[in-house]
């Protein structure tokens, strides 16, 4: 590296994984780029057969395929192997702070090995992409339109702006839909029928609300309340959309919501 001053080694990495909830989800392939402070690197690239079947959208995303994992590993094989390649690194990459760590220190929990997380240093790229690069109207106004966002923060400049910005955003990009009803299924993916949240976080099965994600994904709320209070605090830590939150709160004090008329 030329502008990054390393006193041990640096871990590069990057997950392909079954899905998007690194509390349940699994590993399909690793790479990992040792950097030596001394200037030598090492790059160790592996899939992993996760155990379970590869849902057709996350291979949409990483092109890996059931069969193309079948006489792979699993990841327990590896773990091992992996964590002393790793040795004292610290560890950097991509959006890892939010996904990738905690799935891969989910991933050696499960074989009982420990990460060690509190004596590694992290860099994220993203984190300093975003903060470097903001995402706010200003910017985009910048970015597409070519000028200053004059009057920012007053609503009718910024209603204006807004509408210049979607406007830009559709002539540069192609192969964005032209109708309103395809844009907005473009912005907001359907939610399922069945859903007992605006997100489809949580849906009605039976008159009972389900989980519709991570390890706990069929099971009943209620159940889930009562046999694992701790699973839904954590996700109240998380990032998870604010009205899956607000059932999960009320879930903890004995409260679920009714299904709708008819029943689901």
């Amino acid at each position: 590296m030329k502008n990054l001053r390393l006193t041990r080694p640096l871990a590069v990495f990057d997950l392909e994984i079954t899905g998007t909830d690194p509390s349940s989800d699994r590993i399909v392939e690793i790479s990992v780029l040792r950097v030596e402070p001394g200037g030598g690197s090492e790059v160790r690239t592996r899939r992993v057969n996760p155990g379970r079947p590869i849902p057709p959208e996350a291979t949409a995303i990483h092109g890996i395929r059931d069969e193309d994992v079948r006489d792979e590993p699993e990841f327990r094989r590896i773990a091992r192997g992996l964590l002393d390649f790793l040795g004292d690194s610290d560890l950097a990459g991509f959006n890892i702070l939010r996904f990738d760590i905690p799935l891969l220190d989910r991933e050696f929990r499960d074989c009982g090995m420990d990460l060690e997380l509190a004596g590694r240093r992290v860099i994220d790229a993203m984190t300093i992409f975003h903060r470097k690069e903001p995402r706010h109207l200003s910017a985009a106004v910048a970015f597409y339109l070519g000028r200053e966002h004059v009057g920012a923060h007053g609503a009718e400049a910024d209603v204006t702006a807004s509408l210049d910005v979607l406007d830009a955003q559709l002539e540069r990009y192609s192969d964005l839909p032209r109708s309103v009803e395809e844009l907005d299924g473009w912005c907001r993916p359907p939610v399922p029928a069945d859903a007992a949240s605006p997100s489809g976080k949580f849906l009605f099965r039976n008159g009972e609300v389900v989980l519709a994600f991570g390890k706990h994904q069929g099971k009943a709320l209620r159940d889930v309340a009562r046999e694992q209070p701790d699973y839904l605090r954590w996700i109240l830590k998380q990032d998870f959309p604010p009205d899956a939150k607000r059932i999960v709160e009320s879930a903890l004090k004995g409260e679920f919501p009714d299904p709708p008329a008819g029943g689901r």
